[in-house]
């Protein structure tokens, strides 16, 4: 407390305080969010740690207490090569780019595997987790990224199986393997774009999880999984391109069992419909990921 001073007048006033004794409040600023900011990286950097858990505790839930673990990894994708060798190259007489039909199957399952569940998984991830994001606070765009990142391992385990039978068959890959990185990158950004779209659909119009396997089986059969490219019309080859996973499946196959050349012309129409759908699928879930805690 300050003493007072008394004046010669007789009026008592308090004496000044100094600026090293005075103590200021924090000052706290309170901003709006911008919904035409994709990402808080700050927020990002600052919790990523806790997406590297929760990654991890994805890929360790799901294969805990099962006998064959990480092997199914390679069972799903080893199951449909089966299949579809059996009835589109014995029995309906595909063409396979001259190569097994088995090769020329696998080499397309590999990245569609991961695409479709990525997807499934991002698109019922917040469903799932709602009971984590609404009593505690974190970047909530981790949760459709999980499974982005947890499925990585089980397209590393089918890309070793893929590798022995290549080494099986003696097929040699071509130079354009450098160029793998650059397609994985296109599968991811679409996988990530349609999942936060999905996922942030999904927590309000709970109908978005009951047609998801419908919805994968169509872009299965609409990709060149069983069947190849050269099936396309060539005046149609560029507009059937900017369904991404075209370019990304027969950007594999030329890589790695050379079939062929790199298609390029698909894979750049592939990148920009890739692109538009990571930066669509991140702002709508930015937009609306206020209302998440409500409708959950």
């Amino acid at each position: 407390m300050v003493a007072p001073q008394v004046q010669e007048s007789g009026v008592a006033t308090p004496s000044p305080i100094s600026n090293d004794r005075a103590i200021s409040a924090p000052t706290i600023v309170i901003e709006a969010r911008s919904d035409w900011r994709l990402f808080d990286w700050r927020e990002i950097v600052q919790y990523r740690d806790l997406l590297y858990f929760m990654t991890l505790r994805d890929i360790t839930v799901l294969y805990k207490q099962t006998v064959l673990g990480v092997l199914w990894a390679v069972i799903n994708p080893l199951f449909s090569m089966v299949v579809f060798t059996i009835v589109f190259g014995m029995l309906l007489k595909v063409p396979s780019d001259g190569r097994p039909y088995a090769l020329f199957s696998f080499a397309a399952l590999l990245p569609w595997s991961y695409f479709s569940g990525s997807l499934t998984g991002a698109t019922n991830s917040l469903v799932q987790s709602s009971n984590l994001f609404t009593k505690v606070y974190f970047p909530r765009i981790f949760i459709p990224f999980v499974p982005m990142f947890s499925k990585l391992v089980d397209f590393g385990i089918a890309f070793v199986m893929l590798a022995l039978l290549m080494a099986w068959y003696r097929v040699v890959p071509s130079i354009n393997i450098v160029f793998l990185p650059v397609l994985m990158v296109l599968m991811i950004l679409t996988s990530a774009g349609i999942g936060m779209f999905l996922s942030a659909m999904a927590i309000q119009y709970r109908d978005i999880r009951h047609t998801m396997n419908f919805m994968i089986q169509i872009l299965m059969y609409a990709a060149p999984v069983v069947w190849p490219v050269s099936k396309i019309p060539h005046d149609l080859r560029l507009w059937y391109g900017l369904y991404p996973m075209a370019g990304v499946i027969e950007g594999f196959r030329a890589a790695l069992l050379n079939t062929g050349p790199m298609p390029w012309d698909m894979i750049g129409m592939g990148s920009i419909t890739a692109v538009m759908s990571f930066l669509l699928g991140a702002l709508y879930f930015r937009r609306t990921e206020r209302f998440f805690a409500d409708v959950a």
